[in-house]
């Protein structure tokens, strides 16, 4: 039986591009379910079918994705006819090393540009439009202008999309500089007009602000680029690296200036209900961040940090792009940075049982006031340990009942 292998693994072998995680995939005439089901059993890897109208099953090893495909129509060459792009369109037979290129993607890969199969391909899956600019931005590959003029006047086909996939693909290019070019392009050619349609070129700006903000964090505080470039840790074996601080930055940038309609947006384009609450906070928070870099009040910058908590990295690039400097939120970076910082990471010098004890207290609201109240006289530099949080909080306990 020929088995061949498709899409973007030859394409990026051809191009000498190397991937720590192999993505394969095959194509077969026939028996494409039971090749990968008896695949699975000889190594004893993952297996699972994908589509079964389709005949589309996955194998997954420890360092290795493969997939394996029925062709679509009577022959290889009519399933790779039916493909996105031309350099997508090539097959590679493992075994005779023969390639089969019947639409010249070998030579759209020699010059370095992206060009459709056929209009009526991404009129069948019309997240292939905005596929383009993500390929364009992966590979560093201009856009074939009869392909984006097509393009343009497909544009409204991808509200039809699912929203998952069409975030997947806005991820890519939220999350590379690469990217930011060709979301520009695609914002110009009206692909993000029916899922972003308070995206503007003045957000776009901001978007290309942010990645110039991020090579400064990137030399200056490389511990905090990678903060930046991160997502919080127990979300990480969900997420994987589809969610950063930086996309987060980015999306606040090209949905609505008011966090309820911003709110639905994100919802719409089936955003985690983290990812929404991270964008809401910075939308919320940013008119703050000029005021509290210029005052040097612990307090402030206490509540500051409270309000804005894991987000404060996408806060600063977004604040960055807007002009604020590096020099001016330079020291709030220093305090975020530092774990030991009791303005940014202020740690419970007493619990509540302990002061309950200490000040024959009974369960209530003011037990929470004393502690609030004495992680702030901690961030000022008040008090540092626990017999002094004690002492602190009978003396404002007791100026408290004076008050009254």
């Amino acid at each position: 039986m020929d088995a061949y292998l498709v899409g973007g693994n030859v394409r990026d072998a051809l191009l000498g591009r190397k991937a720590e995680y192999l993505d394969l995939d095959f194509v077969l005439p026939s028996q494409a379910v039971e090749t990968a089901q008896k695949i699975a059993q000889h190594y004893q890897a993952g297996y699972v079918v994908l589509d079964a109208d389709r005949q589309i099953a996955r194998v997954v090893f420890e360092r290795a994705t493969v997939d394996f495909a029925l062709q679509v129509g009577d022959s290889l060459d009519a399933d790779l006819h039916r493909r996105d792009f031309t350099v997508n369109a090539i097959a590679y037979h493992p075994h005779t090393h023969q390639l089969v290129d019947p639409l010249q993607g070998y030579d759209d890969l020699r010059q370095q540009q992206i060009r459709m199969v056929a209009p009526e391909n991404l009129k069948d899956d019309p997240l292939r439009l905005l596929r383009a600019y993500r390929q364009s931005a992966q590979l560093s590959f201009t856009l074939d202008p009869e392909t984006q003029e097509t393009i343009q006047d497909l544009a409204d086909l991808l509200s039809q999309v699912a929203p998952e996939r069409v975030q997947a693909e806005l991820n890519y290019l939220l999350g590379t500089a690469a990217g930011t070019q060709r979301l520009a392009m695609a914002w110009r050619d009206r692909l993000l007009a029916g899922w972003l349609p308070h995206a503007t070129q003045r957000g776009l700006e901001l978007v290309a602000g942010i990645d110039k903000a991020t090579e400064q964090l990137r030399d200056r505080y490389p511990d905090f680029f990678a903060e930046l470039t991160n997502w919080l840790k127990d979300q990480q074996k969900v997420s994987g690296m589809g969610r950063s601080w930086l996309r987060v930055a980015k999306l606040t940038c090209l949905v609505a200036d008011d966090p309820p309609l911003a709110e639905q947006e994100l919802w719409t384009l089936k955003y985690s209900r983290l990812e929404v609450q991270a964008v809401l906070t910075v939308l919320r928070s940013l008119s703050l961040l000029p005021e509290i870099a210029a005052q040097p009040s612990r307090r402030a910058q206490y509540y500051f940090f409270r309000k804005v908590g894991n987000t404060f990295p996408s806060l600063v690039v977004r604040g960055m792009a807007q002009g604020l400097s590096l020099e001016t939120i330079a020291p709030l970076i220093e305090r975020f940075l530092n774990p030991e910082d009791p303005v940014a990471y202020p740690k419970p010098l007493v619990s509540g049982r302990e002061l309950m004890q200490a000040l024959n207290l009974r369960p209530s609201p003011e037990v929470g006031r004393l502690l609030e109240a004495i992680q702030v006289a901690q961030a000022e530099g008040a008090i540092a340990d626990r017999t002094a949080a004690i002492q602190f909080a009978k003396r404002y306990a007791e100026d408290g009942a004076s008050a009254n």
